[in-house]
């Protein structure tokens, strides 16, 4: 009995020892030597447009879409999960920008959220963990941006597109390709950095960067994240200083966007079909908070699911920044593409 006693407690400590080896992975960071993916390779493409649009091209970068559940917190290229979630994002966030051009969008080795929470520390809010995003994602989404610049744009102005993971991606190009690449950066209409908000700090350190400031100015920056007026706990997403911009009134002043003017809002059910409801969600930026605060909406409903509460506590929308602002995302895009022509046709 002893003897089986003894057996249970060593299977025991080596299994805690063996979970928190896998909470503990030591992954490449930003400045580690990296390979990225091979992007003349059409598999590493999510999305590559049959006709080229004689307007302008959308970058689309996905966002987190998969969990490690304890394993390594890097995905596979081929992951399943992860391709079929960010074919799902294809569809109900890369959508909303359909109209204003072809979408290429590319797939990529992505950091699972969660480790990063779990890195996170103080006010910087998930910035602080931003050397793990800088490691592989960035290595591959730079890789796939530059490819797409040299063997597919053509010279076409293009908007920069994504949401969460995918806007912290669209930092990387903004803040270092671009910087390295200014020719490239006069052909882009604008940045729609969805759900990870950019800082001050971020374009006083990067003047070549400019946050929008109307519905009209190109070659800026869109950024916000969304929040019910009370939230049960800390946003991760909610960083200080954060500059943001009404999806609605496309003011960057802080009165209230009503949700008559929301132009339409796409609402998923649970069957997996969408509806759009319009005059859903007005719009107000909190500059204290560094958010926009979504008052006419349930805030059961809208939050992020339950799994995610411990991130994104009850009253956080992340995971409907763009779907609750959606056809105004729509029109902007295509207007801010006609502001683009008649400057520079």
């Amino acid at each position: 009995m002893l003897n089986k006693f003894v057996f249970i407690v060593l299977v025991l400590f080596f299994w805690a020892m063996f979970v928190r080896a896998a909470e503990t992975f030591s992954i490449p960071i930003g400045g580690d030597k990296i390979i990225a993916m091979d992007y003349s390779k059409a598999d590493n493409w999510l999305a590559l447009p049959k006709t080229i649009s004689t307007t302008a091209d959308i970058f689309f970068i996905y966002p987190t879409s998969w969990r490690a559940n304890g394993g390594y917190p890097i995905a596979d290229i081929n992951n399943a999960e992860m391709r079929k979630w960010a074919k799902y994002y294809l569809h109900t966030r890369a959508s909303a920008f359909w109209q204003a051009g072809a979408i290429y969008a590319p797939y990529y080795r992505q950091l699972d959220a969660s480790f990063a929470f779990k890195h996170t520390k103080g006010a910087e809010g998930i910035l602080g963990a931003l050397k793990y995003f800088q490691g592989v994602p960035k290595t591959d989404i730079i890789a796939a941006f530059d490819y797409y610049i040299k063997h597919y744009n053509q010279g076409r102005p293009f908007i920069l597109a994504g949401h969460s993971q995918g806007s912290i991606m669209i930092r990387e190009i903004l803040f270092d390709y671009m910087k390295a690449h200014p020719e490239v950066y006069k052909r882009m209409v604008a940045a729609y950095a969805i759900g990870v908000p950019m800082r001050k700090e971020d374009y006083v350190q990067n003047p070549h960067v400019k946050p929008a400031q109307n519905a009209d100015d190109i070659g800026v920056v869109i950024s916000y994240n969304t929040e019910a007026p009370v939230v049960d706990g800390v946003n991760t997403m909610s960083i200080p200083n954060a500059v943001t911009i009404n999806p609605i009134s496309w003011k960057t002043t802080q009165e209230t966007a009503p949700a008559s003017q929301n132009l339409g809002s796409i609402i998923a059910n649970a069957d997996g079909s969408f509806e759009v409801v319009s005059h859903l969600a007005d719009a107000k930026i909190d500059n204290k908070r560094g958010v926009i605060i979504c008052s006419t909406v349930d805030r059961e409903k809208f939050s992020s699911p339950k799994a995610s509460r411990a991130y994104f506590p009850l009253g956080v929308f992340h995971e409907n920044d763009i779907p609750l602002y959606y056809y105004n995302l729509q029109e902007n895009a295509v207007h801010r593409i006609k502001q683009y022509t008649k400057r520079y046709k």
